[in-house]
């Protein structure tokens, strides 16, 4: 089970924020599986050390740029036959204080991807990286790809939503090929930002008192990084083998875990005892921020029937994030 194997249709590739966290283990398995990568990355989020074992690889090439500026990404995507375009902001909450931010992030760089792909005479098929958050507040959980209408509370989720509707209309309009990932929250090891790390600094700096956004209640599904990237290629690979102009596909866990016991397993892993848990209360019913989605779980029916399933459950996905993370700290 999920041990697709790569063929000959993709062999060259462009990972945009490849030396980020996602990005970066997509980069490992793409060039273990003898793939020539590409990596295109402005380290504004991303850290050379996440992919300093390929430097010298002959099938790696980094480029350090921005996708914001046109020439950057038509430079890096000369040679690719395939984009995986995971290159964003991730942080859903500095859309309340400076919403800027995933316009240009996301949106711009989204149209500079597809730009590129229009003018380009190789890169012609798209692999984009979404998001849960694109549904909002879903009244059908779980929550399939076809559910609408789409109402994201959050500009983060809104800048995603308008990068599907920019691939799907260069799809149609222009001849290119997209496959779209509406992916839950990833956990794992190189993660630099979610709530496992934000506990753990918390904790660290006060290991007697946790102070927890929202009222606990918040119920998410959780995805192992190995789970995220291993359906990324075993559906690529499908997705390859088809005539389709577009392709939706949700990524994560069969299940769900609350902020509360995400808290629970953080202060277990620390070895802590007799921690106060502070829980904010949070905004508009319980959220930790406006625009934070409180419940969500994916339908992954659909990806089920392609013959993938996750390895992990979300409670088992956020303890062995939290125990490789602390492996992974305790290391510099």
């Amino acid at each position: 089970m999920n041990k697709t194997r790569p063929s000959a249709r993709l062999s060259k590739a462009l990972v945009t924020g490849g030396a980020g966290f996602i990005g970066s283990h997509l980069v490992d398995r793409l060039t273990n599986e003898g793939i020539c990568i590409t990596v295109l990355d402005n380290l504004s989020s991303g850290r050379p050390k996440n992919i300093e074992r390929w430097l010298n690889h002959e099938r790696f090439q980094f480029a350090e740029g921005d996708l914001k500026n046109l020439r950057d990404v038509e430079e890096a995507a000369e040679n690719a036959e395939l984009i995986f375009h995971l290159a964003a902001n991730p942080e859903v909450r500095v859309g309340e204080t400076n919403p800027s931010i995933h316009f240009e992030e996301n949106l711009m760089a989204t149209f500079n991807v597809l730009e590129t792909m229009r003018k380009s005479t190789s890169a012609k098929t798209l692999v984009f990286t979404s998001t849960s958050t694109v549904y909002g507040e879903a009244a059908v959980m779980p929550t399939p790809e076809d559910y609408g209408p789409l109402i994201p509370i959050s500009t983060y989720g809104a800048s995603k939503l308008g990068c599907e509707a920019l691939v799907c209309s260069y799809a149609y309009t222009f001849g290119l090929r997209a496959l779209i990932l509406r992916i839950a929250n990833v956990v794992g090891p190189r993660a630099t930002h979610g709530v496992i790390n934000d506990f753990i600094n918390k904790l660290r700096a006060d290991p007697n008192r946790l102070k927890i956004l929202g009222d606990g209640t918040q119920e998410k599904s959780y995805l192992h990084v190995e789970d995220c990237v291993s359906a990324f290629l075993h559906l690529t690979l499908q997705f390859l083998q088809t005539q389709d102009k577009v392709a939706i596909y949700n990524v994560g866990s069969l299940d769900q875990i609350t902020v509360g016991k995400i808290a629970e397993i953080v202060v277990d892993a620390l070895s802590l005892q007799d921690v106060e848990f502070a829980f904010t209360g949070g905004v508009d019913g319980g959220r930790g921020w406006r625009g934070d989605v409180k419940v969500m779980l994916l339908s992954v029916e659909k990806l089920l029937k392609t013959g993938w399933k996750p390895k992990y459950t979300s409670e088992q996905a956020v303890r062995l994030a939290t125990k490789e993370i602390l492996t992974e700290r305790s290391a510099l």
